[in-house]
């Protein structure tokens, strides 16, 4: 949309119908309709349409409240109900009637309703995301806007509401493009002025079919519980569908609203990826400020139940400082990191027998130990030269012992620097846990491998 064609203040909405949890899909919308009046100086709106009275419930009110509090996305007016519209809508619907724009007729055997009259003339319109779009007269036959019930349909609410609320840019799903021609003949028949409209692309999974949950994660409570960052969410699904140029990722609220132009959304569906999603939460994990990273990694451990006694805070900064580079969500911590502060960590049985339980390594460990009772100095330098050098003398690569050693001290196969995580637990502790090792898994020596099906 060019600036020669903007009103003087753009007034966009977000218009959900709060029946449940609020899907990736509609909340990409509403990033979009944020960032577009940010970009303009205008304004960003709520509406509610919660005519569903069964499914609308105050629960569900509220937790698209707080989706949208918790993403940043703040909007410049109270909300608007579309319930407390109902007098506005029936008023429009006489209006109709009276200019001859409707009629009363049945449908079916469900009583009278009310009909809009479409002009019988072919519709076009242009379309920030998709282009020219067009449809012939015989393709849009007339429409119920009122039902027998007394209520209005979906299209006479969201035409009359826009124009309440002034709307100047509608930018919704393509999924709504079908509407969007019966809409426009609404407006003009009611004397209103026809918003701009800009129609984003659908969100797909691999297989090119609409994403859902069958596919993953597809609410915004869903991304929260699992652990993914606002401002990762955000960031990535501002990303679905626009690109800002010059292969940017990572960007601050500020940069995409500067940026952002309808000129750069793709009309052709956008793909999920949640391994990307993945990768830019624990970007913005790792470029988090220290301080708080270590909040929010003692609350996650709290959380997870990691702690039977309140933690050293020394220590639980230097375990921080080794774990914020490989965290991509905080509920996964408690299982990454737990063994820092517990003896009683679970152990990986399939990484024991592929690392420890092998031909030689028992008595590798075990010679490794040995050497590190005597060691002058326990830091990662003088860690990581006893090794290999113990190493280089049994002839066997460092990464045996390397890996050997990691599961051993932690149960784990994975996990920060081994030389760095052995410093941070400690002489005492390393030595201990990998005495317990070696007589947990009878490890003396060829025997004990033998005998837990090493091969």
């Amino acid at each position: 949309m060019s600036s020669k064609s903007l009103p003087s203040t753009v007034r966009v909405r977000f218009a959900p119908s709060p029946t449940g949890q609020i899907h990736i899909g509609n909340i990409r919308a509403a990033i979009f309709n944020w960032l577009f009046a940010r970009h303009h100086g205008g304004k960003f709106l709520l509406r509610i349409e919660d005519t569903d009275r069964e499914r609308s419930t105050p629960e569900a009110v509220q937790g698209l409240l707080d989706a949208l509090e918790w993403l940043g996305l703040d909007y410049d007016e109270p909300p608007v109900y579309q319930t407390d519209e109902f007098p506005r809508h029936l008023e429009a619907v006489e209006t109709l009637l009276a200019r001859g724009h409707a009629y009363r007729g049945t449908k079916g055997e469900g009583g009278e309703v009310v009909f809009f009259r479409m002009p019988g003339e072919d519709m076009i319109f242009e379309d920030a995301v998709k282009g020219r779009l067009e449809k012939k007269a015989k393709d849009l036959p007339d429409f119920v806007i009122l039902r027998s019930n007394g209520t209005p349909v979906f299209h006479l609410a969201n035409v009359v509401d826009d124009i309440t609320m002034g709307i100047t840019h509608v930018i919704r799903g393509d999924d709504h493009v079908e509407n969007t021609f019966r809409h426009i003949a609404l407006f003009r028949a009611l004397g209103a002025t026809v918003p701009h409209y800009a129609h984003l692309p659908m969100i797909v999974n691999a297989q090119g079919k609409p994403y859902s949950k069958r596919d993953g994660a597809a609410f915004v409570g869903e991304f929260r519980e699992k652990g993914y960052l606002p401002e990762a969410l955000f960031n990535y699904l501002a990303l679905l569908g626009w690109s800002p140029g010059g292969d940017r990722e990572i960007l601050t609220r500020k940069e995409m609203i500067a940026l952002f132009d309808f000129a750069q959304v793709q009309s052709s569906p956008a793909q999920m990826d949640v391994r990307k999603l993945d990768w830019m939460n624990a970007e913005y994990i790792r470029r988090m400020p220290f301080e708080l990273f270590v909040e929010r990694f003692q609350a996650a451990m709290e959380k997870g139940g990691v702690f039977s006694d309140p933690p050293d805070p020394a220590y639980l900064r230097r375990v921080a400082a080794l774990m914020q580079v490989r965290t991509h969500h905080f509920p996964d911590l408690p299982a990454m990191a737990g063994f820092f502060f517990r003896e009683d960590f679970a152990w990986d049985e399939k990484t024991v027998r592929k690392r420890l339980l092998k031909p030689g390594i028992p008595d590798l460990v075990r010679k490794y130990r040995n050497v590190l009772t005597t060691l002058p100095r326990f830091e990662a330098s003088f860690l990581e030269e006893a090794l290999q050098a113990t190493a280089n003398v049994q002839g066997v690569p460092a990464a045996d012992l390397i890996h050997a050693v990691r599961v051993a001290v932690s149960g784990l196969g994975v996990g920060p620097g081994l030389f760095e995580m052995l410093e941070t637990l400690g002489r005492a502790r390393v030595l201990a846990r990998l005495e317990v090792a070696l007589q947990r898994y009878g490890m003396a020596g060829e025997e004990g491998a033998k005998e837990h099906g090493a091969s």
